[in-house]
């Protein structure tokens, strides 16, 4: 096959299409809901709670999302294991966009009353199970089609679509956020809810067109697909899957932090617009994406638990800084702090494609990655929000908010130190390293 100088072949590039566009599709959607759940939810579908206690249960529906995600990765990986990769891609893909189009059509609590919030959760429980089987099912068509010397790289390409689904949504919301307050809670926010219809449309043109992962594929000609998924994980990979599970928690606890929760501690508390926070959110995705990259190619060269382990460790250090400089009320130390999360970012989720594909043999693979992935996300991406929210209204600082988040990162960093090597992916029993001797081997 073809390839132009720097080695990437038409087949390569059908690949990261492939993985990008459903991921970023998948945290498009994510993140217009939890935009939406910080700007406008608790006045349009809870108007008779006060302000507090209306943003507050906002956030249980948000939550609500990540809650349903571990039962619906193991259901999706059930038939992700045994159907194969590509079928559960696409249906994971009309589950995520046709929910989150949906919402965007649902009337509010002044038109049908109380079934505007029921319904508004259960639309959010099945995106939640459309995104708990995206990222996985994203991460090892990548990581089964990929060289053996860049498997970091290509599981790297689900990982673009979460800043890139972050960056399209902001620009969404930007665009519709300068419209009047009025029309803006009318109508304008259902938008960006709207047009994931089209990026449904884009998605599955290039899905359908992929072939299975070769890995799956040989998997099924031998006849050895796993006959119950969940079963053989937990009783081969428990400790993989519970590790595996708490190193995930980084991730979602720093992102959701500056990509959701700071949308709204920084208009209420520090003074900030709606839409410049919306655009230094905005520039910071591209830092993210960019520094994606960067860990890829690091993780390749040295191993993606090293460099998963370097953001984690710097991501216990960061949130109370970032705290600091939000709460000045000024674009440039606010600018700074979400610039260094999004660098910090970048270096975890540039890693943890390979990383948690290598934890898996092929004939679970699938259920392994998406449970561990979303139970951390339980913890880190549905908990944070929330209890961030009600950390603040009990303390009045946001020295505690980031304390919290602090310590999330940190039970990821033991997480990660205890993760078996990689060798699961070639048959091979994987070692476990004590925490001394895993940091005295990536200093």
């Amino acid at each position: 096959m073809a390839s132009d100088r720097r080695g990437r072949t038409p087949f390569s590039r059908s690949v990261f299409a492939a993985a990008f566009a459903g991921t970023a599709l998948a945290w498009y959607d994510d993140h217009i809901f939890g935009v939406a759940t910080a700007l406008v939810f608790g006045e349009l579908f809870f108007p008779r709670f006060d302000a507090t206690a209306a943003a507050l249960a906002s956030f249980v529906t948000y939550a609500v999302g990540f809650v349903a995600r571990p039962v619906a990765a193991a259901v999706v990986g059930h038939f992700g294991d045994r159907a194969g990769r590509r079928p559960m891609l696409i249906l994971t893909l009309l589950l995520t966009g046709g929910s989150t189009f949906l919402i965007g059509a649902l009337p509010g609590y002044a038109a049908i009353g109380v079934a505007a919030p029921l319904l508004l959760v259960l639309l959010r429980v099945v995106q939640g199970f459309g995104v708990a089987g995206e990222w996985g099912g994203a991460v090892l068509i990548a990581v089964e089609h990929a060289p053996p010397t860049r498997r970091s790289l290509w599981g790297a390409f689900a990982q673009y679509g979460v800043p890139i689904g972050v960056l399209t949504s902001n620009l969404a919301f930007l665009a519709v956020a300068a419209l009047p307050d009025d029309v803006f809670t009318a109508y304008g926010w259902r938008l960006p809810f709207l047009f994931s219809a089209v990026l449904v449309v884009l998605g599955l043109l290039v899905r359908l067109r992929l072939p299975e992962s070769p890995h799956f594929a040989a998997v099924r000609r031998a006849g050895a697909t796993a006959a119950a998924p969940l079963r053989e994980l937990t009783a081969r990979h428990r400790h993989d899957l519970l590790w595996g599970a708490l190193a995930a928690t980084a991730p979602p606890a720093l992102g959701y932090l500056l990509t959701v929760y700071l949308l709204g501690h920084g208009t209420r508390e520090a003074g900030f617009q709606r839409g410049t926070l919306l655009t230094l959110v905005l520039l910071a995705t591209v830092v993210w994406a960019a520094a994606i990259l960067g860990a890829a190619r690091l993780a390749d060269r040295i191993g993606p638990r090293r460099v998963y382990l370097i953001g984690a460790a710097v991501a216990v250090i960061w949130p109370v800084p970032m705290f600091a400089l939000v709460d000045t009320g000024e674009v440039g130390p606010a600018l700074a702090a979400c610039t260094v999360a999004a660098v910090v970012l970048g270096m975890m989720t540039g890693a943890q494609g390979a990383l948690f594909a290598d934890l898996f043999g092929v004939r679970v693979r699938y259920s392994g990655v998406s449970i561990a992935y979303t139970a951390g996300g339980v913890l880190g991406g549905a908990v944070t929000p929330l209890a961030a929210s009600a950390l603040f209204l009990a303390s009045g600082s946001g020295a505690v908010v980031a304390g919290f988040v602090a310590a999330l990162c940190l039970a990821s960093v033991v997480g990660a130190a205890r993760l078996r090597g990689a060798g699961a992916a070639a048959g091979r029993p994987g070692r476990s390293w004590p925490i001394r001797t895993l940091l005295r081997r990536t200093g």
